[in-house]
């Protein structure tokens, strides 16, 4: 099982400014709490605030989006009640442009591609279905991929992100055989030594919600040989 994370020292701050602060999750992390009572990421992030600003009492965070715990990358939250709802709506009305990083056991058959699905969800099992065509109780979700290495025993795929549903990207390259390493859910062969899986938000581009300029963000995956792979040469 992934382990606990609640150091501040170690938190990877890649932006902050009055309104927002951008961070790197690490795979394990929690976005916000849950029924396992491990220390989420939102509290982290409020504690380094506090921390870093010397700040009495209780700190104003909001939580805009998230990413499944086992997965790494960027990670938006609100750090005033003026950018919250505006931040909310850019992601809800897909004004954000997702960049994601996935590495894969079976290459895919084409170079680049479009995938368009159909996904139920299932809350009992916290999974989602990818159908072909529609079925009831489902959404439609739409990514592009395409190929950037081939190395000896896997693929790394950037994939563009166009609308976002439940463990979508890992429904949907499970769909066309292709698991993201350490993915067990969505039929890796093996898991991952920590629990995580081999899927980072790697890039992300929204319109900053009071400066109304446009801000991107790259963030590095965690280190590990097979990341370390990715980014040689």
């Amino acid at each position: 099982m992934l382990s606990q994370h609640s150091n501040k020292e170690n938190l990877q701050v890649l932006h902050e400014d009055n309104h927002i602060i951008v961070v790197n999750k690490r795979p394990g992390d929690i976005v916000q709490g849950d029924k396992t009572g491990d220390v989420p990421l939102s509290e982290t992030v409020k504690d380094y605030l506090k921390y870093q600003y010397n700040k009495p009492g209780n700190v104003y965070l909001g939580v805009v989006h998230r990413l499944d715990r086992p997965t790494s990358g960027i990670l938006v939250f609100a750090k005033t009640s003026k950018a919250l709802p505006r931040l909310n709506a850019l992601f809800a009305e897909g004004k954000t442009k997702k960049t994601y990083w996935a590495v894969v056991k079976n290459r895919p058959n084409k170079e680049t591609e479009t995938l368009e699905h159909w996904l139920v969800r299932n809350p009992k099992q916290n999974k989602s279905y990818a159908h072909t065509k529609q079925v009831p109780d489902s959404k439609k979700a739409i990514l592009s991929y395409r190929i950037l290495k081939t190395m000896d025993n896997y693929t790394l795929l950037e994939i563009d992100l166009k609308t976002g549903r439940h463990h979508q990207i890992r429904a949907q390259l499970a769909a066309i055989g292709c698991a993201i390493k350490g993915d067990l859910k969505y039929g890796a062969q093996r898991s991952n030594k920590n629990g995580s899986i081999h899927l980072h938000a790697r890039q992300l581009t929204f319109t900053h919600p009071v400066k109304k300029e446009d801000i991107h963000f790259s963030a590095p995956p965690p280190k590990d040989p097979i990341w370390d792979a990715c980014l040689q040469g």
